[in-house]
């Protein structure tokens, strides 16, 4: 399988699943140490628009920094994820590979896109039945942006794209994400 070169000054969608459709998040505080890692490991060469992480696997939305070389993306990528399988493996006294592959990843060059990958990202969990209320669900950005809290999020970003917080809003509970029938998606 051919991979689309992680390059700067772009947007992505990263997504990876766990090994054999294993789970990557074994206990609630595996949450939070993934996104504890990509604040170390990604945050200094990349933003973060979206995420969701369910038990076996994972989607973020990110746009790389202009004046960041490629070899050093593919190294901060490199290094989150040897961190997080390695404390992992460690925790739960596991060997092998955590992660089906190499992380698969999407260059998004159309705003259109963006936005409904962001939909499609925060509606996850409904769609794999972890929650009948996207809305609820605590692992993923939307709380965040529909939130107040300081976030390392691009949040104004985010939903400057839908206009405002109450269209953000609206095209997420009507799952306004038509452009998506044209791209596959895992």
């Amino acid at each position: 399988m051919k991979y689309e070169p992680i390059t700067s000054d772009t947007y992505f969608h990263i997504y990876n699943c766990g090994n054999n459709k294993e789970n990557i998040f074994i206990d609630e505080e595996n949450y939070s140490y993934f996104l504890s890692l990509i604040k170390k490991y990604l945050l200094d060469a990349m933003d973060l628009l979206a995420y969701c992480l369910l038990k076996n696997h994972f989607h973020l939305i990110i746009k790389t920094k202009p004046d960041v070389s490629d070899k050093n993306l593919s190294r901060a990528f490199s290094n989150f994820f040897n961190a997080y399988a390695k404390a992992i493996n460690k925790r739960f006294q596991r060997s092998g590979s955590l992660f089906k592959d190499r992380f698969s990843r999407i260059k998004i060059e159309d705003e259109k896109y963006l936005q409904s990958l962001i939909i499609y990202v925060h509606t996850n969990p409904t769609h794999h039945g972890f929650t009948t209320d996207f809305r609820n669900y605590k692992h993923s950005s939307y709380q965040t942006i529909m939130s107040n809290k300081p976030t390392q999020l691009e949040r104004d970003f985010v939903l400057s794209l839908f206009e405002d917080k109450e269209n953000f809003e609206f095209v997420h509970f009507n799952k306004n994400t038509s452009l998506l029938e044209k791209y596959v998606l895992e």
